[in-house]
Order: structure tokens, then C-alpha cells, then sequence
């Protein structure tokens, strides 16, 4: 996000100086100042601003990073710097207040977070939390809420959701047993495994590390205004809903998903299905009520379960879903679980849009996801 206002203040500088170098430049008067977006991340302390630049005040000569809670300067005398060195080097001084030549606590909090993950990964047991929060220097209540803010999830289920990854990566390339794989992976037991493998595989594990041999996935592909859909079921309801302008493409996509499943074309029983599927991306208004199979990690099923409860004709900002699950600062990885949602209006990540309203990327297209918000009066 750093490195986003950076560039975003590059650019301004280079038009609002008319060609002078960035480094170090002063603005006279509160309407330049008012261009240029490091003044507004100043004037409202912005902390993602952090790392992006520094400003300096000539009548202390110091200089402060643009979160720092002094009293903010006259636009006159304030200067802005792309590094802290850039500001030493114009004579000034770091802040005792705000330490802008220290790392600052987003930064200290991201190393802790990140060492914990690391130490997670690496162990054959979850290590406790006592003992997590110990090694970072928080109390466990306090780095719970920290680890949760920062990951999206508790370290329980960050745990649980690397040990499920490992497994399938351990099924889809190991030579060795479904036994061994589960071991592999650190789960104590394989009966504890069992009585997850229906979630984090959608099938039973021998069926997965055989590509979904013996699985039964049936589909079939129809078109409405918008393209193609493909439409794919399991025994557990629908897999996946899929738009293209070709429906080969998204048969093939299919197929690279299970190679070695049965897939059956759609039969007349079928066909009520699909129709229901049409009409919801027909008049998206009136929702779809099947059953459906989702399958993702644990976080990806929090998003898709918070994009779920959306209105039609809402939307909301990824910034506001990752506040909706409790983890503020996994804007990010909301963006990644939108992206990685296979069942089309199902589950409506069309619905998901920027800070600023604007549409931003949409696996089927952004005009499709334009589309559809039209359709249900948002657009």
C-alpha cells in the first residue's frame, strides 16, 4: 500500500513541479499543497502513508513520518521527502515523537506476525498460544487479536488450514500412502484428519490423490445474455458456476480440476438446475437457493460467506468485508478470495467493489460484474 501512495505522489509531483526532482520539494500555500495527495495523508495522520514519505518542518527542523501526532505545520513550511536520508541530507532531524528512522509499529507488528507463521509451519505440534505470544512479547490475549487482525484468522486455524494445504499438495505429488501423507503433514492422528477431509477435499482423500477418481461431477453448459455458464455438481450440490464466451474453455477448465473424475453431461433432470442458475444471472435480484459445495481454506469460506450476506442491489468496499470478519487489515487477501471463488453469483463477488465505488478485477470480467450490478440496481 506503501509503495501504491508512493507511486500515486510520483506522479503528482511530476506534474505539479514541471519537471523539478521530487526529493526535498517545498509547496507554497495551502492550494498546492491541496494537490498533492502526501498533504492529505498528512493532514489525516494516514499510517498506510508510513513508509512512503516523510515531511519536514523548518521552523523545528525536524522531520516526521505522516502518522506522527504532532501538531500539523503551515503548509509553508513544510517539506516533503521521499526517504529519511533524503531528509538528513536537506539538514533535518528525525522526530523524538514519532522515530520516522525506526521501524514503525505496523512494521514491528507485521516481522512478529510473519515469525509466528514461520514458527507455525515449521512445527510438528500447534505450539500454544502462551507460548507464541511469548516469544513476540504480547500477552496471548493480545497477540490473538493481532495475529487474527493481521491473517484473517486465529492461529488455530491458520495451523489447521497449512496442514490441509500440505496434505493436498502431499496427495497430488507424494509416492507414498494416504497414511503417510496425513503423518507428512503433521496431523497426530489420521482419524482427526478424516473428520475434516470432506471440507478441505471434497472428497475422500484416496479420491483426491487419484485426481477425483470415482468422483461423479455433472454439468453442463448453456448460454444466456451474458456468454456461456457452465454449471458443475457434486454429491453435495453445486461446484461450480462458471462464465466465459467460450464453452469449451470452461469445459476444459473442468477438466484440468479433476482429471481423472467422471464427468457426466447434463441429463434431463438436470436441466432445472441450469435453469435456475440462468435466471439468477438473468435477474440477479431474485437470488439462488441451492445447495451448494464450497470448498476453500477457512478464510476463503468466512469472505464468501460474508460476500453472501451482501443485499442485491448493495455493494460494499473490500475494505469493509475484511472489517465484516473481524480481520481489518487482510484487505488483500479478501481481494485473493474473491478471485478465487468458482460459483458465480452464488456467491457474489461481483458485489465487492473499490474504496472510491469503481469496479476492480472480476474473474469473468469486468464488464459482466458491471453487468450484473446494473441488473440488481447498483450501477
Amino acid at each position: 500500500m506503501a509503495q501504491d501512495i508512493a507511486a500515486k505522489a510520483e506522479g503528482v509531483d511530476q506534474e505539479t513541479s514541471h519537471g523539478q526532482a521530487s526529493r526535498g520539494q517545498t509547496f507554497h500555500g495551502q492550494t498546492l499543497h491541496g494537490q498533492d495527495p502526501r498533504w492529505r495523508a498528512l493532514m489525516a495522520r494516514d499510517r498506510a502513508s508510513d513508509g512512503a514519505f516523510v515531511y519536514s518542518v523548518k521552523t523545528t527542523g525536524v522531520y516526521c513520518r505522516p502518522s506522527c501526532a504532532a501538531r500539523l505545520a503551515k503548509p509553508e513550511n513544510v517539506q516533503f521527502h521521499d526517504s529519511c536520508a533524503a531528509a538528513e541530507q536537506a539538514g533535518f532531524r528525525p522526530c523524538k515523537r514519532c522515530k520516522p528512522d525506526q521501524a514503525s509499529a505496523a512494521e514491528r507488528q507485521a516481522g512478529v506476525i510473519a515469525a509466528a507463521c514461520r514458527r507455525i509451519e515449521q512445527s510438528a505440534d500447534l505450539p500454544l498460544l502462551d507460548d507464541l505470544a511469548a516469544e513476540a512479547g504480547l500477552s496471548p490475549s493480545h497477540f490473538h487479536r493481532l495475529f487474527k487482525s493481521a491473517t484473517g484468522v486465529t492461529p488455530r486455524a491458520y495451523a489447521r488450514a497449512h496442514r490441509a494445504r500440505r496434505v493436498r499438495d502431499e496427495l497430488s505429488h507424494g509416492g507414498g500412502s494416504v497414511t503417510e501423507a496425513i503423518y507428512d503433514a503433521g496431523f497426530n492422528s489420521s482419524s482427526r484428519f478424516y473428520e475434516q477431509s470432506d471440507d478441505l477435499l471434497g472428497m475422500t482423500p484416496t479420491a483426491y490423490r487419484n485426481g477425483g477418481a470415482g468422483a461423479e461431477i455433472h454439468f453442463a453448459v448453456a448460454g444466456c445474455s451474458l456468454g456461456s455458464v457452465l454449471v458443475a455438481r457434486s454429491g453435495r450440490g453445486v461446484c461450480a458456476i462458471l462464465m466465459g464466451d467460450d464453452p469449451q474453455t470452461l469445459i476444459e477448465d473442468m477438466q484440468r480440476r479433476f482429471p481423472l473424475a467422471r464427468l457426466i453431461g447434463g441429463d434431463p433432470g438436470y436441466e432445472h438446475l441450469v435453469a435456475a442458475v440462468i435466471g439468477a444471472v438473468e435477474h440477479p435480484v431474485q437470488g439462488l437457493d441451492l445447495p451448494l459445495d464450497v470448498r476453500g481454506t477457512a478464510f476463503q469460506q468466512r469472505v464468501w460467506q460474508a460476500l453472501r450476506e451482501i443485499p442485491a442491489g448493495s455493494t460494499a468496499t473490500y475494505t469493509e468485508v475484511a472489517e465484516k470478519i473481524g480481520a481489518p487489515k487482510a484487505v488483500r487477501a479478501v481481494a485473493g478470495a474473491c478471485a478465487a471463488n468458482v460459483l458465480a453469483v452464488a456467491i457474489p463477488c461481483h458485489r465487492v467493489v473499490r474504496t472510491d465505488g469503481s469496479l476492480s478485477g472480476y474473474r469473468w470480467g469486468i464488464e459482466r460484474k458491471r453487468a450484473l450490478l446494473r441488473r440488481e440496481g447498483a450501477r
